[in-house]
């Protein structure tokens, strides 16, 4: 019952959070592109009240006109509306799930005892979970510091973006050697989605509501309040597709077991920020292909770095299929199911008997000889890559994955 609570509550907060994700996102998406997309007012009084640009737009049958005002206008109406709840919410409820599933079993999620960093492959439980706060509580750190040193007045923007990806790409380096592979992906996530949350926190409303104060007063906002709200805003748009990229990592093996995953992780970071450079640029009224081809081929390099390679069979040569003999194909087949049915079905079952699950991981179960087989490519993929068992908590040898390694797909 205890597992099932706990996979329940996973869902819900899962739930949660995809919801609030996609409200934050499409709030955040529609604002950029209304930036993007606003021409001069085209009548004289809009402009000397202060109206910077204007959009006319149409949807589910009204039409919408969006005015947006160079610093302020002269009047604020009461019911002023503020887009931040949807941030906070999603980073709360990412970051409960990161701790109901990670931080509550970090010997099976957090450490990689294949880790080449001798003391990331021991770390206790314990040391892992702090290990894993740490590391994002100094992902926001450093990233705030870089946005204070290197461009306080917005006025080295470009340098600061080149400063922020190569932070990404140690994220990524680190991330992947002091982690297990899955864990690795979420935290890289993770600390994008900490620091577009904290954006959000400690510079975007702040300044917001130091300008309505201002003018509340009847005193000028000061400029450098919208400045930095918007850089931290440009910052947010393009660190949103490779975070949800990474966060739906976890469902995909090939992505986090790859020897090289902090490339990988590289790769679909760069090439989530030009695809969404793209639209932003499409939005403001410039087509510029480009930068999706770029990062489509940022893509096919990804595809590249994780497409399994194919090796020939290890049967001897001149050996023909057939000649092999029944007796031999069944005998390998026994090793193999032994092999799983002592370190796998304790999860992959109908009934679990492992107290960390109430149903299969991913409704692979391999408790009888037919379920084995429909999954043999997903077995061997897993056990190969050394990424199940999970932590291997089972004990599964190197003799044991090589011979499910070899394992044909005549079965034997």
């Amino acid at each position: 019952m205890q597992a099932f609570l706990i996979e329940f509550g996973n869902m819900l907060l899962r739930w949660l959070h995809v919801i609030a994700a996609i409200a934050w996102i499409g709030e955040s998406f529609y604002f950029v592109m209304l930036d993007n997309g606003l021409k001069k007012p085209a009548e004289a009084e809009d402009a000397r009240r202060g109206v910077a640009g204007e959009m006319w737009a149409v949807h589910g049958g009204g039409f919408y006109h969006n005015q947006k005002y160079a610093s302020a206008p002269a009047k604020l109406p009461d019911d002023l509306h503020w887009s931040y709840l949807k941030a906070y919410t999603t980073w709360l409820s990412g970051f409960a799930l990161f701790a109901l599933l990670y931080l509550t079993r970090p010997e099976i999620y957090l450490v990689d005892p294949q880790s080449t960093w001798t003391w990331a492959a021991a770390m206790t439980g314990w040391q892992a979970n702090i290990a894993a706060l740490v590391f994002l509580a100094l992902g926001w750190l450093v990233y705030n510091e870089l946005c204070k040193r290197i461009s306080p007045t917005m006025q080295r923007d470009g340098v600061l973006g080149v400063a922020v990806a190569l932070m990404m790409v140690a994220v990524a380096y680190l991330a992947t050697h002091i982690f297990a592979g899955r864990a690795a992906f979420v935290l890289v996530g993770a600390v994008m989605a900490t620091a577009m949350a904290a954006n959000v926190y400690f510079w975007i409303i702040p300044g917001q509501r130091r300008m309505v104060a201002a003018m509340t007063r009847g005193q000028a906002p000061d400029p450098l309040d919208g400045k930095r709200g918007k850089q931290r805003s440009v910052h947010n748009t393009y660190f949103t597709l490779p975070v949800v990229l990474l966060m739906l990592s976890n469902h995909y093996a090939f992505l986090y077991t790859d020897p090289y995953a902090w490339v990988v992780i590289v790769l679909f970071i760069v090439a989530g920020a030009l695809i969404r450079q793209f639209f932003v640029s499409m939005h403001a009224g410039h087509i510029r292909p480009v930068f999706a081809i770029v990062g489509a081929l940022f893509i096919v390099a990804a595809f590249a770095l994780t497409a399994p390679i194919s090796s020939l069979s290890s049967a001897p040569a001149g050996t023909d299929r057939a000649a092999r003999s029944d007796t031999g194909d069944a005998t390998a087949f026994a090793r193999v199911h032994d092999i799983i049915q002592q370190r796998c079905s304790e999860c992959h079952a109908e009934n679990p008997s492992s107290e960390s699950f109430s149903a299969a991981p991913a409704g692979i179960m391999l408790d009888s000889d037919a379920r084995i087989r429909a999954h043999r490519a997903q077995i061997k993929q897993a056990v190969a890559s050394g990424y199940m068992p999970l932590g291997n908590i089972t004990g599964i040898t190197d003799e044991e994955r090589e011979a499910i390694a070899n394992w044909r797909e005549d079965g034997s």
